[in-house]
């Protein structure tokens, strides 16, 4: 499905939704109260929204509302949205959730589903960043993601803020066409292990017109995905737009059209990233990486290949990345670099990168740690137009 396609079928879904004026289901109605739990009323209204025959929105009204755990599931049978005009808090101990092993708000097997309103879901996550040894301890304890969709499909989420996840903010399995549009991520730059958005195992996401500031990547791509359009996206603090981190799981499934247009990257750690890490065992692919017309603002790595991802010293580096990126083209991409190394491009020795494209490429670097330049292994890029600074220059040049 091209984008053009899909900003038009967002239209006819609105005129789905509201072909019948649909039936509102207030929290209050249900025992809702502000600065009090209203995990029960809204699995209540959710109860009698989703067993509904025609459109319905379950509304949780402005003013601030406490939140201690919430899993909703499908299928209903008709159009559903969630119109959040207020704050659904979530209690900032961890250890107050009911179930340990699962996410803030889970919501599960829904068909046009709706989440809108303008409001906010605090995942109060200040205090669950301080106890995070997830980096360095494979046994940590989990901590909960703000918002977990599975299984969702022919979807959108707009207009809505998810604020300060004790984990990722979202979490986006096995879903097949859903929409983030003027969609809000709020943590601040040292929140750890606070993804924007995570998108694993599905196929035709859109993330559209929106703003993502946290403390790792804004937007991260797991395996098995297909056609993930991100356009309009302004990213930091972060560490970027990655595809990866991949290789770990031996069964991971190929990765294939991502595309990033028209999004700017300020202040980040990274802007566009791919990473896979060394010395294991999966062999999927990664290809059809199509970056286009994005601005670097003091953004410490702009562009990144990096086959020998291995953080925190998990790894050995003695055999190579078996994951093979190619069909790679990275146009128009101009701004400023933190680092003296604006493009790096570290790929496996045992699986070379191939059919990797740059195109009118101008970033600068006005630091004093030496001229601006590129890193380039295993990899032999063409080129179309100019490239400051020069690329990988014993690469191959086309006209």
């Amino acid at each position: 499905m091209t984008l053009k396609f899909t900003l038009l079928f967002l239209p006819l879904l609105a005129h789905i939704v509201n072909s019948q004026q649909p039936t509102t289901f207030d929290i209050g109605k249900y025992g809702g109260k502000p600065n009090a739990n209203i995990a029960e009323a809204l699995s209540s209204a959710w109860k009698e929204a989703c067993a509904a025959t025609t459109p319905s929105t379950i509304v949780v009204p402005k003013g601030t509302f406490l939140l201690n755990q919430l899993k909703l599931v499908g299928p209903c049978k008709a159009p559903i949205e969630l119109q959040v005009q207020g704050t659904i808090r979530a209690p900032s101990d961890y250890t107050q959730l009911p179930d340990k092993n699962a996410e803030w708000i889970t919501i599960n097997y829904v068909d046009l589903l709706t989440i809108s309103g303008g409001g906010i879901f605090d995942g109060q996550g200040k205090e669950a960043w301080t106890k995070n040894d997830c980096g360095k301890n494979p046994k940590c304890v989990k901590l909960p993601i703000n918002l977990s969709f599975n299984f969702i499909t022919n979807s959108i989420i707009h207009d809505v803020t998810t604020q300060d996840s004790k984990n990722f903010h979202v979490n986006v399995i096995g879903c097949k066409n859903v929409t983030f549009q003027q969609f809000t991520v709020s943590a601040p730059g040292e929140s750890i292990n606070t993804d924007g958005i995570h998108i694993a195992k599905s196929e035709g996401i859109y993330v559209l017109n929106s703003v993502i500031k946290t403390g790792d990547d804004c937007i991260s791509v797991g395996d098995g995905m297909k056609e993930l359009h991100i356009e309009g996206v302004t990213c930091g603090p972060g560490h970027g737009i990655s595809v990866g981190s991949l290789g770990k799981g031996a069964t991971e499934e190929d990765v294939t059209g991502i595309y990033v247009k028209n999004c700017t990257f300020i202040g980040t750690q990274n802007g566009i990233r791919v990473k896979t890490w060394p010395s294991a065992p999966a062999k999927l692919k990664i290809t059809g990486l199509h970056y286009e017309d994005i601005i670097m603002d003091n953004v410490e790595n702009p562009i990144v290949i990096d086959q020998e991802y291995c953080p925190w010293n998990q790894c050995k580096l003695d055999s190579p990345s078996l994951i093979k990126i190619s069909e790679v083209t990275v146009k128009n991409i101009k701004g400023t670099s933190a680092s003296p190394v604006a493009v790096s491009f570290v790929c496996s020795k045992t699986v070379p990168c191939e059919n990797v494209e740059m195109g009118d490429i101008d970033l600068t670097y006005s630091g004093n740690q030496g001229p601006i330049t590129t890193k380039c292994s295993n990899i032999k890029p063409t080129f179309v137009g100019k490239q400051n600074p020069p690329i990988c220059a014993n690469a191959t040049q086309s006209s």
